[in-house]
């Protein structure tokens, strides 16, 4: 009998969890000595929260080599070493232990001053970071999401309140104050706390937004910012990077040039322009919230209509499909269902649970994703915005198990030409 079969049946299930603990935490600490502990000694930042991670860790890396920093950067989007960027074609948030013990010994060597990471809840939950020295750990915020892998979403709020607690210990911690699972993850920080956000409770107070398409300004405090990336949530996300900012002492210039600086995140509200008279953005919104972020960006952007392509991953929280297509017939003119990521499921199946939510009949359903994209942009009328959502900037597309070839914004720009 296969030996993990073994230990499944004559263990409890609170055995099982106690061994499988023990097991990863023995594994992360035996590969960490025998590599000579390569996170010691650097300075890390690290980003969690269900929405924003990408762009957050982002912007605090812009920010720090405007300042002048050497930095290290590891995002789903992106990864960086010192100044030498590609795209993160692993498909991992946080890299395979062996994989993220080489990423800090790699940024030692090249003696960066700072170590940009976003962290996952499933990572802290699998003692991927136990032993990582964090000097600020940042919250974006929490919604439904992982489900699937947490059960509940108090089991992933505390995945996540590691990173802040006892379990990592982080010198200092960034929180938003508007979240509406602050003071959960304020009782659970041991680090000095410091918040941002729209509330006059704020210690980074937000104020005086101005949307536009071209970007956004506004106010954190006294110092006043400018960001190219369009949306409100992105003016959360560069104060969450800014508030950072000011814990580190750059001072106001620093962070108004670094903010600034980041004009576009490979797959976050990404802008493909062929020559259409018509918005076309590829964002990665895989959750309610993104989803609602999104296309409520669109929404105030938009001249006409917004329209948006998307379907649900496969292998995945089953309980937000149909909450996302309830987001998406609420607050998109016209809806092209359609498939993301099967993995192993039934696409129509996924389809008929995300179409379950749906409010109204301003959607069509078309399995082929490419077929979907290019029916959204011969019906697109001047002065609209189609949203490609959930793909972002990923190469390929898990379908049936397997992977395929899959670059979203590739087959935009191609489907564009044939218009």
């Amino acid at each position: 009998m296969n030996p993990k079969k073994l230990v499944r049946k004559v263990l409890p299930r609170s055995g099982i969890k106690a061994a499988e603990e023990s097991y990863r935490k023995s594994r992360v600490y035996a590969l960490q000595a025998r590599a000579g502990f390569p996170a010691k000694g650097l300075r890390v930042i690290a980003v969690t929260g269900t929405n924003g991670k990408t762009t957050t860790a982002n912007y605090i890396n812009a920010m720090l080599k405007s300042a002048g920093q050497r930095t290290a950067l590891f995002s789903t989007a992106v990864i960086e070493m010192d100044g030498v960027s590609q795209l993160n074609r692993t498909h991992r948030t946080v890299p395979l232990t062996r994989e993220l013990i080489a990423f800090f010994k790699q940024a030692k060597a090249a003696k960066v001053d700072f170590v940009v990471m976003e962290v996952t809840s499933q990572a802290l939950d699998q003692h991927k970071m136990l032993g990582m020295p964090v000097e600020i750990a940042v919250m974006t915020n929490l919604t439904q999401d992982h489900l699937d892998y947490h059960k509940t979403i108090e089991r992933y709020a505390a995945a996540k309140a590691r990173l802040f607690s006892d379990y990592m210990r982080p010198k200092l911690v960034v929180l938003n104050r508007d979240d509406s699972w602050y003071d959960y993850y304020r009782g659970q920080a041991v680090g000095k706390v410091t918040t941002y956000g729209e509330s006059v409770e704020s210690d980074a107070r937000i104020s005086t937004i101005r949307l536009q398409a071209t970007g956004s300004s506004w106010k954190l405090s006294d110092t006043k910012l400018l960001t190219t990336l369009p949306g409100k949530f992105n003016v959360l996300n560069a104060s969450a990077a800014a508030t950072v900012g000011m814990l580190l002492g750059l001072t106001e210039q620093q962070t108004r040039q670094g903010i600034a600086a980041l004009h576009a995140v490979p797959g976050r509200m990404e802008v493909i322009d062929a020559g259409q008279n018509f918005g076309v953005i590829v964002d990665y919104a895989h959750t309610p919230d993104a989803l609602e972020n999104v296309l409520t960006a669109a929404r105030g952007i938009a001249a006409g209509k917004v329209r948006v392509v998307f379907g649900a991953t496969g292998d995945r929280d089953a309980t937000k499909r149909p909450i996302m297509g309830e987001v998406t017939t609420r607050l998109a003119d016209m809806v092209y269902l359609t498939d993301d990521e099967t993995y192993t499921e039934d696409g129509a199946t996924i389809r008929a649970e995300v179409r379950s939510g749906m409010l109204s009949k301003n959607y069509v359903e078309i399995a082929d994703r490419s077929e979907a994209i290019k029916t959204a942009f011969r019906d697109a009328k001047p002065g609209d915005i189609v949203i490609l959502a959930g793909i972002g900037h990923q190469d390929t597309r898990n379908m049936g198990g397997e992977s395929v070839a899959w670059d979203e914004r590739d087959v935009a720009r191609e489907l564009l030409k044939d218009l």
